[in-house]
């Protein structure tokens, strides 16, 4: 018994279209609205967050398409990934909460013509879908926040410590595994 592959919702179609679209305008917005809030940390450049950024709103895209199934695992993974990236940052954890809701805000102004223009019934199941991502996502980013301040303390025994390798490197190549993974799910496609 093979995979089979049940043809996408219409209007998860419209809005995977509309996030392509526009994916450099709503990462340049949130990564923006990240910048101006938070200073860049010696372990972590804004750079490598805005890259951060940039492979979660690839992976959102994949998940309202016709991938969605195949990036949903990736999806998790991001996020936790994310999460540890916020604790390296020096980030409360609200924080972390705090910035995969203002890809949730962006999504809301930058849909919200699109999800008007479609059936009732769709509409709502695209709003619904988006939101359980974004909320599964937050719930990971979560775990992975609390997971790198555990390992933190763990390390330091509860000493603040200096990390003998950059935080950057680390982040840099797990992003890297990352976005290979993502490559290879649309290439398999």
């Amino acid at each position: 018994m093979g995979l089979t592959m049940r043809p996408s919702n219409p209007a998860l179609m419209a809005v995977s279209r509309s996030l392509r679209a526009d994916r450099n305008r709503l990462i340049e917005q949130w990564s923006r609205w990240i910048a101006g809030r938070v200073a860049e940390v010696p372990h972590v450049r804004t750079a490598t967050v805005h890259r951060h950024l940039t492979l979660l709103v690839d992976i959102l895209i994949e998940s309202a398409g016709p991938l969605r199934r195949r990036v949903a695992e990736l999806w998790f993974t991001a996020s936790e990934v994310y999460g540890q990236t916020a604790a390296t940052r020096g980030l409360a954890a609200g924080e972390v909460v705090e910035e995969l809701q203002q890809l949730r805000e962006i999504l809301i102004h930058h849909l919200s013509e699109t999800v008007a223009g479609l059936p009732p019934r769709q509409s709502m199941a695209a709003v619904l879908r988006l939101n359980r991502i974004l909320d599964r996502g937050i719930s990971h980013a979560v775990v992975g926040y609390t997971d790198g301040l555990f390992e933190t303390l763990l390390n330091s025994r509860g000493v603040p410590i200096v990390a003998s390798e950059p935080a950057e490197d680390e982040v840099l190549q797990r992003l890297e595994q990352l976005e290979e993974e993502l490559a290879e799910i649309r290439v398999v496609q």
